[in-house]
């Protein structure tokens, strides 16, 4: 899984970020549109993770950052890092956030560790039919995003399509699959791959001249319906597991970071 990740990995200005680090990181790795199979020659790096906190910033009067966020440029390449410690992301792990599952499970990874494959692991109980609410709201957002522009933008139309497969498939599978091209190997989409190569070869900004809205506007509106299908037909479980797992990780890690 992690091969995928080394033509980045070996990059220094994404080491630096993550070595810069001022905790204890359980993982990072690469999300948006290099995960999503379709970045632009000038798409910034997103890099999420998880950091932990010691026990002092939490049980203390002081309590440490939730969250980090750093943006930046490092020698021409504009990077962009979030990080939350390991008990507010375990949470939003239980709750119908697709997103925090899909860094979780990236295949591009910058940094990991064995907590990180116990993550993993557990990541697999926390997926529910209600997953599907998601990738519904989520879809409903970028097309909005789509037909505001004119001539609109590429960009959010691909992540209209990679978020409804995304969703349809997990629906299905209960695989999370983030990446587009891969995604439509099953769904076999004959206007995406031109619509990706667009996207590949242009700008993070770019904009489709001749757009089909009405076509675009009847494959949204059927892949939408085969979202909501697919959550009904769902053999998912209704509420997540593996709280007790994360419960006992968290409690374990911060005892060992504490002493």
């Amino acid at each position: 899984m992690e091969h995928e990740a080394e033509p980045f990995r070996n990059d220094p200005r994404l080491r630096r970020k993550v070595t810069e680090h001022p905790y204890p990181l359980l993982f990072v790795t690469i999300s948006g549109a290099h995960l999503y199979g379709f970045p632009s020659p000038d798409s910034d790096y997103d890099l999420r993770g998880v950091h932990l906190l010691p026990a002092d910033e939490v049980l203390g009067l002081k309590s440490g950052p939730e969250t980090i966020e750093q943006s930046g440029v490092i020698d021409g390449l504009e990077i962009d890092l979030v990080t939350h410690d390991a008990r507010k992301f375990f949470g939003l792990m239980l709750k119908r956030n697709g997103y925090v599952l899909e860094q979780l499970l990236s295949p591009l990874i910058l940094h990991t560790s064995p907590e990180h494959e116990e993550l993993r692991a557990i990541a697999a109980k926390c997926v529910t039919r209600h997953h599907v609410r998601h990738y519904l709201g989520f879809a409903e957002t970028q097309w909005k995003l789509f037909l505001k522009a004119s001539p609109p933008h590429v960009k959010p139309l691909l992540y209209v399509y990679r978020v409804l497969l995304t969703g349809i498939h997990l629906m299905r599978t209960g695989e999370v699959q983030a990446n587009l091209g891969i995604l439509n190997e099953t769904f076999r989409l004959s206007h995406l791959p031109e619509l990706i190569e667009q996207k590949l070869n242009g700008s993070e900004k770019g904009r489709l001249e001749q757009a089909d809205v009405e076509f675009h506007q009847r494959e949204y509106d059927r892949l939408r319906g085969e979202l909501e299908a697919a959550g009904r037909d769902s053999k998912l479980p209704e509420t997540p597991g593996g709280a007790a797992e994360l419960d006992r990780m968290l409690v374990r890690m911060r005892l060992t970071e504490g002493g």
